[in-house]
């Protein structure tokens, strides 16, 4: 394990049934290759040893006793082998017969896990041959040559790097409550289940949803394999699945009816589970009478990492199926934050300062809607262009063309005369183009604003977003304040994408050419031809790599190392290694430096995971070191 990701894998060998020695080759063949691929722990299907449909042979002395043969040259196979393997096989332990899961590694059979939940209905009837988990009495025995400790209790085992993981087998996962409840809160990271779930209509949908569901409700990882091609088809049959989830989600499937063996293979990031059962307080106070029974692995030779999941570089805009419908809700979140706080007030007005920029953009779209929700008359809504020393034409022009689309009140207000007074009055060079310069401009626009609203009885909708907030851009008491901030829960690259969704629903070329224009404050004046000269992301970096950086830092803390190594992957065809340090510093410096902006942070809504409210998901001192993040960019 490093960097908390763990390679883990579901097998599907083929079978024979009742051809131990058939069966054992080709599970041999599977741990081989799964140990080639660097797979730390792999599961195989129920009752693999034997096949699962033996039915009344589970009866046969010959039958069970070459399924410990089978086990004994198992372990002699993976004798020199780090890999974890859980298989298959009926054992008879003090005159019972048990249908359990066999831990193996390294030449040692770590711990049989017997099944607890029997089905015995519809074409199921393993009460005919097995007997349950609950009926077993503690007992250590002798099995295969191994002395191992079984009983009813829950087992965890633990590796030496220290992740933990439990077994449960096929119907267990179906019961009302099942033993991976008690495994996850007893620490496992991850839940392998061994199963022969047969094939029906519809019947795939639901096993999908059901281990979806199961893996995050324990918040845990969850590796399942099941009985595929050799099985016996006399009354059904088995499509042999591959599936592993991580907190809900599917990362890997196999290909169900697949006449060939598969092994199903991906990493399961076990410190971003860890991190979310710390933060979720019900899974805390769930755990308070959990217990288990510690199983130690054996210890591995260290080996060589190699990130092999695919990373997202753009963690937070939607991968639903349905991206329609995604963007209808994160704009519904937000329309409905507005219009609460609207009628609360008894608000029939609201001021917005519109740049021609992409946060005014979705400000105004917001605001157009939470009004139309509220039937009040849009021109109610006063969009102000406030032209200042870098404005130009291209951005004033969008800005225009938005609003009379929209059909809100347009007001311009020249802020030149004012700045250049208040040049004067505290003795600044206006040909000094310094933070003063700068922010001047930028506390003008919000007296403006705030001062409109007063004067109309209205409220102020700031237009400031999460990347701006997380890097500290935006002006101390300038366009850092408002009355009700609806994208302070939305990072630049999410308002792109959304502003181009609502582009293809208006069909304008304004909002397209909005979402081409450079992000700029226009603070600085133009160049020759006209163009915007200062350039956000020439300053403080590419926002695509920020928000990356924000999701992880903020959704679970990863260290500056861990990110780096995942941006490196995530853009690995658009920033080189120095790229993404400088700017990973940048943010680690930005970050830490700018908290004070947060700490005094207007209202606004929690649109996805990750929320810097200072009354929410973020509380931070402003004087916080950012020492040893620093330090550890420095080491990258």
């Amino acid at each position: 394990m490093k960097y908390g990701f763990v390679k883990v894998a579901a097998a599907v060998p083929a079978v024979k049934v009742a051809d131990v020695d058939y069966n054992i080759q080709q599970i041999e063949s599977i741990i081989a290759q799964a140990e080639g691929r660097g797979v730390e722990v792999i599961v195989f299907p129920e009752l693999c040893i034997t096949g699962y449909t033996c039915q009344d042979l589970y009866k046969e002395q010959l039958l069970l006793d070459r399924a410990e043969s089978g086990v004994i040259t198992l372990l002699d196979f993976t004798r020199k082998l780090d890999i974890i393997s859980i298989v298959g096989l009926p054992v008879v332990i003090n005159g019972l017969l048990y249908n359990c899961a066999a831990v193996i590694q390294g030449g040692q059979l770590l711990g049989l896990v017997p099944k607890t939940y029997l089905p015995n209905y519809a074409e199921f009837y393993e009460k005919r041959w097995f007997a349950s988990a609950q009926d077993m009495n503690p007992i250590t025995c002798i099995y295969a040559g191994n002395t191992v400790s079984v009983s009813a209790e829950p087992q965890v085992f633990v590796t030496s790097d220290g992740m933990k993981f439990g077994v449960e087998i096929c119907e267990d996962v179906w019961a009302p409550i099942p033993p991976s409840n008690n495994l996850a809160l007893s620490g496992a990271d991850i839940i392998f289940n061994l199963s022969a779930s047969n094939e029906l209509i519809g019947k795939h949908a639901y096993l999908k949803s059901l281990l979806a569901q199961q893996s995050a409700r324990t918040i845990s990882g969850y590796v399942y394999a099941s009985s595929g091609f050799g099985e016996s088809t006399q009354d059904v049959v088995y499509g042999g699945n591959a599936m592993i989830f991580e907190n809900g989600k599917m990362l890997v499937e196999g290909d169900r009816f697949s006449f060939s063996p598969q092994i199903q293979q991906c990493q399961i990031d076990i410190e971003k589970l860890r991190v979310e059962r710390r933060q979720n307080t019900t899974f805390i106070n769930a755990q308070r009478h959990s217990h288990a029974v510690e199983v130690t692995c054996k210890p591995v030779q260290p080996h060589d990492f190699e990130l092999q999941r695919t990373i997202d570089p753009h963690p937070f805009i939607p991968k639903n199926e349905d991206m329609q419908s995604a963007c209808e809700e994160i704009l519904n979140i937000q329309v409905a934050g507005l219009a609460k706080r609207l009628y609360h007030i008894n608000a029939q007005k609201a001021v917005l300062g519109i740049s021609g920029g992409l946060d005014s953009t979705l400000a105004l779209l917001v605001t157009v809607k939470a009004f139309d929700k509220l039937d009040l008359n849009r021109k109610g809504i006063i969009g102000i262009t406030m032209p200042g020393f870098g404005t130009t034409d291209r951005t004033h022009n969008n800005a225009v063309k938005l609003m009379q689309t929209l059909g809100v009140t347009i007001r311009e207000i020249s802020i030149a005369k004012a700045v250049t007074q208040h040049f004067k009055d505290i003795e600044h060079d206006i040909e000094v183009h310094d933070i003063t310069y700068e922010n001047s401009q930028a506390r003008e626009r919000t007296q403006i604003l705030m001062d409109v609203a007063n004067k109309e009885n209205a409220i102020v909708v700031g237009t400031g977003d999460l990347s701006e907030l997380a890097l500290g851009w935006a002006t101390y008491n300038g366009d850092h304040m408002s009355m009700y901030g609806v994208n302070v829960g939305v990072p630049k690259t999410l308002i792109r994408y959304l502003v181009t969704y609502v582009s293809s629903e208006m069909a304008t070329e304004t909002l397209l050419d909005i979402v081409d224009t450079p992000i700029s404050p226009e603070l600085i004046p133009a160049d020759e031809q006209g163009n915007i000269q200062q350039k956000t992301e020439d300053l403080v970096g590419p926002y695509e790599l920020h928000d990356f950086f924000i999701y992880y830092f903020l959704r679970y803390g990863f260290s500056p190392k861990k990110i780096f190594m995942m941006a490196q992957k995530a853009f690995a065809n658009t920033y080189d290694d120095a790229t993404i340090k400088k700017w990973l510093t940048t943010f680690c410096r930005r970050f830490f430096n700018q908290q004070f902006k947060r700490s005094c942070l207007p209202d606004g809504p929690k649109v996805g995971s990750v929320s810097l409210s200072p009354r929410g998901d973020w509380r931070m001192p402003s004087d916080a070191s950012n020492a040893l993040w620093l330090k550890e960019c420095e080491s990258l």
